[in-house]
């Protein structure tokens, strides 16, 4: 599929966020909010600095952008983000009436929009997202080998 010039401006910055993350030992996910052509709302995974595990990249972006607005609704905005949302994010993008979800690798092992699930679109529930994906899937998917490569590492040192 051929995207838009600014939905790769947008996954970019996606992946930026993604960066910031492994540069604080998170998983590295990455994710903006977008409205009106602008972004309103950033978010890292940061479940270990946090020590929270809800603090995935999709939910603190979705936070921002709903205090960007003033808001919980955020039916005219997308969201990019660089790893396909599990369940519960998915959920919270549903519950936030998001317009379409962008997201850059599939995750085969929690993935909810198309990999285990597709809660997004299935259409049981009162609001439908549109989801796109394959948008700088080999460089998300470099950042999160990096990181689980480093993983391995270190335990195998620690054994």
């Amino acid at each position: 599929m051929i995207f838009s010039e600014d939905s790769y401006k947008f996954m970019y910055s996606a992946l930026q966020e993604a960066e910031h993350a492994l540069t604080e030992n998170e998983v590295p996910v990455g994710a903006v909010v977008v409205h009106n052509n602008k972004i309103i709302g950033r978010g890292s995974n940061q479940i270990e600095k946090l020590k929270d595990a809800t603090a995935h990249a999709e939910m603190i972006a979705i936070t921002a952008a709903s205090n960007h607005l003033g808001s919980w609704r955020l039916n005219e905005c997308d969201i990019y983000v660089t790893l396909e949302p599990c369940i519960m994010c998915t959920g919270a993008l549903l519950a936030s009436r998001i317009r379409n979800i962008y997201f850059a690798a599939f995750d085969p092992k929690f993935g909810a929009c198309g990999s285990i699930y597709n809660l997004a679109e299935e259409g049981k529930y009162n609001h439908k997202i549109e989801v796109y994906s394959g948008l700088y899937e080999s460089e998300s998917m470099q950042l999160l080998n990096t990181f689980f490569s480093k993983i391995r590492t270190l335990k195998s040192n620690n054994v």
